[in-house]
């Protein structure tokens, strides 16, 4: 490979890890500041874990129960309802902790 190739590639690359580094530097602060203190990312705690979620839930379902519990956990199958919604996110955060909560998702 020529040496001219080598370093746009090297900054391509660099810039990708920088992107997925923030977007999982976001997630985890938002997993550590909303989400921590009820779920885990494979272990049931009081919530259930973000791998049963993951397994069971679509990425519009999972952000109406961030965003709107009240109103999703009949339709999702709940019993009852105890969490809060969390309407103080933004786009990136909902997006950052949704995507991490899927990546828990059994391979097939």
């Amino acid at each position: 490979m020529k040496k001219n190739v080598l370093i746009p590639a090297f900054f391509l690359l660099s810039l990708v890890y920088s992107a997925t580094n923030a977007e999982d530097n976001l997630a985890m602060q938002v997993f550590k500041g909303y989400c921590w203190g009820c779920h885990h990312q494979t272990a049931q705690a009081f919530g259930p874990s973000f791998k049963e979620i993951a397994n069971k839930r679509k990425k519009d379902e999972i952000i109406a129960q961030i965003t709107d519990p009240k109103d999703m956990y009949k339709k999702l199958g709940y019993k009852r309802n105890s969490m809060p919604a969390f309407n103080d996110l933004n786009a990136s955060q909902l997006d950052a902790i949704v995507t991490y909560i899927l990546s828990f998702k059994d391979k097939k």
